[in-house]
């Protein structure tokens, strides 16, 4: 449940604070006034994307916050150990978007992931996206039982998928193309010795031998350092310390943990002597050796950029051009592996398919029957929805099956249902859409439902229905409901009131949560013209007053 939210500097809201209670929320106001900006600044602090344009001019910032309890689903995902979240979203003028629950940093992902728990919105286009085959699929598939049944098909499709490609590799007409380029720059490759090793030991010997002479001096200048007749190097001065302590060390037992350090630094230092001694003696200062590496390196780097990888991965493009030139030369036998793995593939993929068929046919049974009985409700009594459901068992895999999913609707009884885009005027789309989203709703299992503006095109009787369909509803979630009805307006069990006003050539808009007196008023207006009666205000003051009465009943 949304328990609080507080809006800055976000269009044209500057500041906004809100309490919601549960069940049904109204929000109202005259066309233009910002209603939507309400749910927008949801969507936004749950996910949605985010441009400079949502901050309020002359702001730097805009923040949206909100408060939710968490259902036991989110509780879980989340692994928090109450089930209150509080969520923040900042959105800079510099570009930049900062997301926090509970005060921790998050990713704009991880509030899109939340959202998903907590909240959806069906907006006042939706009747529009229903035309799209795409969408009557993902509507049958969201409300499904067993969603793994689609991830199982999409799974055993990248499967396939990925074999087929390989086989594809392996044939066609260019074969023996693919074949004799391979060979090309494989035996091209195969003229030098391309190793990690070998590649990394000739660049230590080019840089060794193009700093011999810095390596030969500085050495020398370190061994004199350690070593030399002068008596001030570091090993003279070692053994004149060692004999210093030596005399004295009878008078102290501490000196002898000292002495020891320094006679194994002695010895260190003899070591190193030594080994600095042979290693000047063997410095190689060939330019003929350092010019054949050097050419050599040159020419493997032309060879990289010809190749189009790097100087350091030659080697592993040499193996992998090497596997290819194996897998094509034995077409023959990686063929036919490949076909038994594809033959068996696709008949996994067959089953899971068919096993998703099945799963669709019911449940668009079971889905046709309970929105046609919501048509009859909101003014369709003869309307009759059918989501058919065709099974091509020849078709080639997808990642969502095989099958025709297809709306049809017969709007008068008697005839056959056709297609929804050929026979639904624009009020029907509107009314066969707001059915859909109310049993859909009723499904999806999130607490928190938002109509934007869905009961547009009905009026009258209808538009009393809808609202006690979504009373209704608000019963077990919370809902909040964007409308211009006024028969929609007076089922609300919390009604918010939408102004925008110029102040000062400055625009702002502002909600207030209704008491009973301007609930009346504000419902006279929805009902009214220019100017609000008194027989205007009864009648409001009537609507709220039966509502209040039966608000509770079960259509």
């Amino acid at each position: 449940m949304l328990h609080y939210l507080k809006i800055e500097n976000f269009a044209i809201v500057e500041q906004l604070e809100l309490n919601f209670t549960s069940g049904l929320t109204i929000i109202t106001g005259e066309t233009g006034a910002g209603k939507s900006i309400l749910i927008d600044a949801l969507g936004l602090v749950l996910g949605d994307r985010a441009d400079l344009s949502v901050i309020r001019y002359g702001s730097e910032t805009a923040q949206i916050q909100a408060t939710f309890t968490l259902p036991p689903s989110a509780t879980l995902w989340l692994q928090e150990s109450t089930d209150k979240c509080s969520v923040r979203r900042i959105i800079g003028n510099n570009g930049r978007s900062r997301a926090y629950i509970n005060d921790q940093a998050v990713s704009v992902q991880t509030l899109r992931k939340l959202g998903e728990y907590l909240i959806d919105i069906h907006g006042q286009h939706a009747h529009q996206s229903l035309l799209k085959p795409e969408n009557q699929r993902q509507l049958l598939d969201n409300i499904a039982p067993d969603k793994k049944l689609l991830e199982q098909v999409d799974a055993i499709y990248q499967q396939w998928k990925t074999i087929n490609n390989a086989l594809d590799n392996l044939g066609g007409e260019d074969r023996e193309a693919k074949v004799a380029f391979l060979r090309y720059q494989v035996q091209e490759l195969e003229e030098f010795e391309l190793t990690d090793e070998s590649i990394a030991n000739l660049e230590n010997e080019y840089r060794r031998l193009s700093n011999a002479q810095k390596l030969l001096e500085n050495s020398q200048q370190a061994l004199n350092l350690l070593d030399n007749e002068v008596g001030n190097a570091t090993l003279s001065c070692l053994c004149k310390a060692n004999h210093a302590l030596e005399e004295v060390q009878q008078h102290d037992v501490k000196l002898a943990n000292i002495i020891a350090l320094i006679e194994n630094a002695i010895i260190q230092t003899q070591e190193a002597v030594g080994e600095l001694g042979h290693y000047t003696q063997s410095l190689d200062m060939d330019n003929s050796r350092l010019q054949e590496v050097q050419q050599q390196i040159t020419s493997l780097q032309d060879l990289a950029r010809k190749h189009r990888v790097k100087f350091a991965d030659l080697p592993q493009h040499f193996i992998s051009l090497t596997a290819q030139l194996h897998e094509l030369e034995n077409y023959a036998e990686n063929a036919s592996n490949l076909q038994i793995k594809l033959a068996a593939t696709l008949q996994d993929y067959r089953i899971a398919a068919k096993a998703l068929y099945s799963q669709r046919v019911q449940t668009a049974q079971q889905l046709s029957a309970k929105i046609s009985t919501e048509m009859h409700r909101i003014g369709m009594p003869g309307g009759r929805l059918v989501i058919d459901v065709s099974e091509d068992e020849d078709a080639l895999p997808t990642p969502i099956g095989t099958d025709v999913i297809e709306f049809l609707v017969s709007t008068n009884p008697g005839h056959a249902p056709k297609p929804l885009q050929k026979v639904a005027s624009g009020g029907e789309l509107s009314r066969i859409s707001l059915a859909i989203q109310v049993i859909t709703a009723q499904s999806n299992g999130v607490p928190i439902l938002v109509f934007d503006e869905v009961d547009v095109g009905i009026g009258g009787r209808v538009a009393e229905i809808v609202g006690q369909l979504l009373n209704n509803l608000s019963q077990q979630r919370q809902v909040l409901c964007i409308t211009h009805l006024p028969q929609v307006a007076c089922q609300g069990k919390q009604h918010l009131q939408v102004k925008k006003t110029i102040q000062q050539d400055s625009t702002h808009t502002f909600i207030t949560a209704l008491n009973q007196q301007q609930r009346i008023e504000e419902i006279a207006r929805m009902l009214g013209g220019i100017e609000i009666t008194s027989q205007t205000l009864a009648h409001a003051e009537e609507m709220l007053q039966l509502t209040n009465n039966f608000k509770w009943r079960i259509l």
